[in-house]
């Protein structure tokens, strides 16, 4: 099966089923995407986002960034333009 977005757009509306903002529900999906969405299902972002501490799970969008036990740029530019985009 090819992976397509959709599939990612309904888990995210399934795993977060609050109002999201346009940006929030992007950055969200695009999160998912890179991630996976088991990864999103047992995150403290979702759990933040189903709390409404926006603020709160914007920050945990910086924790995933490293790979090998390192942290790699392309993931920290990564997250950060999906911090920026849910908190647009």
């Amino acid at each position: 099966f090819p992976v397509t977005i959709d599939s990612f757009e309904r888990g995210v509306a399934t795993y977060c089923p609050v109002a999201l903002t346009q940006g929030q529900f992007d950055a969200l999906v695009s999160f998912a995407f890179n991630v996976g969405l088991g990864t999103l299902q047992r995150s403290t972002l979702r759990q933040k986002v189903l709390r409404g501490d926006v603020e709160g799970a914007a920050e945990e969008f910086l924790k995933y960034c490293m790979a090998g036990g390192k942290v790699l740029k392309g993931l920290q530019n990564r997250r950060k333009d999906e911090q920026a985009l849910f908190l647009s």
